[in-house]
């Protein structure tokens, strides 16, 4: 299982097109979903509003037939008394005649259930049906009667064809001879309409795919849009990254080059010269030594103090590196520290400003505010040709910020602003790693002289109680 999902780990090109694509592919679902049931609605609407116009319309025609036929034997009925088997034979006979189409015909039940008239189904005529039902249970007869005896109305019921004897939908409208106790009418079949309405609906299934089928079109068009898209830019934006790589490869590999070579200038231009200068002294030493002629306390003396020097070169340099008072103290003993030493080794002079702060920098913070401060250090010793330099830390509701002024001669404006001097690069990507901001004025936009400001946020303060010791909390 574990191995499974391994495999599926996914690439930041393919989160990133997975990102894009999901919800399309939600939206464009959710409108297909939204459009078919819209117009499955719309469509049902209409059909069912078609399907009762068309079956009104047989219910019109049903009801002029009956009319017709009931006034073309009226002047019989009207003046026949209820026992007058003559009308009613008459009656009978004018309703037998009366077909029309390949299916209608008219026909006649007595209230008990006999059905008297049925032209196209001859075989029922003088036998009772009230118990008659159709194939879904509805007892066509007797319900007939019922609406008889109530003066008229209509019934849809199932009922066989006399062309092919096979069950169809109809539709009957029924009317009474209350004097005779019949009830007289006649149905049509509505297969037509429901083929129509049938029709209709397949229609409906056909648009509403017909649409998915569009929209999935669209859908797969815009997906392979996105990712191809997502591919081209993830192919640019790897090879961005590689050049950047490259480069950012290449700046590390000059800033170890160029610590080296400070270290390097640093041992043979003082340590090693010392050396040089304690091993004349004690050669000089043994040499007076092994002839006895002479005190050996004056070369030993200054070979010790050589020593002592050379000792507090090592230390200077090993803090230089990584100075231990940043990790023990903080960032504000550890400035303090520096600035001092780069008074005491250059006579300019030196100002330093730092507040309590509230809450503590995070590791990273610290080492970046350090070295940014070293490295403005550095190229005023060597380039700014300062008298005064101004360091000022302090914290606030945005962060915390570093600023070191001077009095020299300014930066040259086409290195500020395009960075390249690999010193003011490096304090620019330390900032950034922090997603701080740095600051560089210079000339006549500080007043003469140079200004560097970097800012680090909010985020890299440690809440106070992250720090248990109270003591914690002056340190920077």
């Amino acid at each position: 299982m574990r191995h499974t999902l391994s495999n599926l780990r996914l690439t930041y090109a393919q989160k990133l097109s997975l990102v894009a694509a999901v919800p399309l592919i939600l939206a464009v679902a959710a409108i297909a979903i939204l459009v078919a049931i819209q117009s499955r609605a719309l469509a049902e609407r209409e059909i069912q509003a078609l399907e009762t116009q068309l079956i009104e319309a047989k219910k019109r025609e049903l009801r002029n037939y009956v009319t017709q036929a009931r006034n073309g034997f009226y002047f019989i009925y009207g003046s026949a008394a209820p026992d007058d088997q003559e009308a009613k034979d008459q009656v009978a006979q004018i309703l037998s005649a009366m077909i029309y189409g390949d299916e209608g015909f008219f026909f006649v039940y007595d209230y008990d259930g006999t059905n008297l008239v049925n032209p196209r189904q001859t075989e029922m005529i003088n036998n009772n049906h009230l118990a008659l039902t159709d194939s879904r249970g509805t007892h066509v007869v007797s319900n007939l009667i019922d609406i008889a005896r109530q003066g008229d109305g209509y019934l849809t019921h199932l009922w066989p064809k006399p062309s092919n004897g096979q069950e169809a939908e109809m539709i009957t409208y029924v009317t009474s001879f209350p004097s005779w106790r019949w009830a007289v009418g006649t149905g049509v079949y509505i297969d037509d309409v429901l083929t129509s309405v049938a029709a209709a609906r397949a229609d409906v299934e056909t648009r509403v795919q017909r649409t998915f089928y569009y929209i999935s079109g669209i859908t797969l068009a815009a997906l392979l849009l996105v990712f191809g898209s997502g591919m081209a830019l993830n192919f640019r934006e790897r090879r961005l990254a590689d050049a950047k790589l490259k480069k950012l490869t290449q700046r590390v590999f000059d800033a170890q080059e160029e610590e080296r070579s400070r270290v390097a200038r640093e041992l043979h231009d003082g340590i090693s010269q010392i050396l040089v200068g304690v091993r004349y002294a004690l050669d000089s030493a043994r040499r007076r030594l092994d002839k006895g002629n002479g005190d050996a306390t004056a070369p030993l003396t200054q070979g010790i103090d050589n020593l002592g020097t050379a000792i507090s070169e090592v230390r200077r340099i090993s803090r230089d590196l990584r100075p231990g008072a940043l990790d023990d103290l903080g960032l504000g003993p550890a400035l303090k520290a520096l600035i001092e030493d780069f008074a005491n080794r250059t006579d300019i002079e030196t100002d330093f400003q730092t507040v309590v702060f509230r809450n503590r920098l995070d590791q990273d913070a610290k080492i970046a505010l350090y070295r940014i401060a070293q490295e403005a250090l550095t190229n005023i010793e060597r380039h700014a040709a300062a008298t005064s330099v101004s360091v000022d830390l302090r914290g606030h509701k945005r962060g915390a910020t570093l600023r070191i002024s001077d009095n020299g001669v300014g930066l040259d404006q086409s290195l500020s602003h395009r960075s390249t001097g690999i010193g003011l690069r490096n304090m620019q990507e330390r900032v950034e790693q922090l997603d701080g901001t740095l600051r560089i004025l210079s000339g006549a936009s500080s007043q003469g002289g140079t200004i560097i400001e970097a800012t680090v946020p909010l985020t890299h303060l440690l809440p106070p109680e992250s720090s248990t010791p109270v003591k914690e909390r002056a340190r920077a």
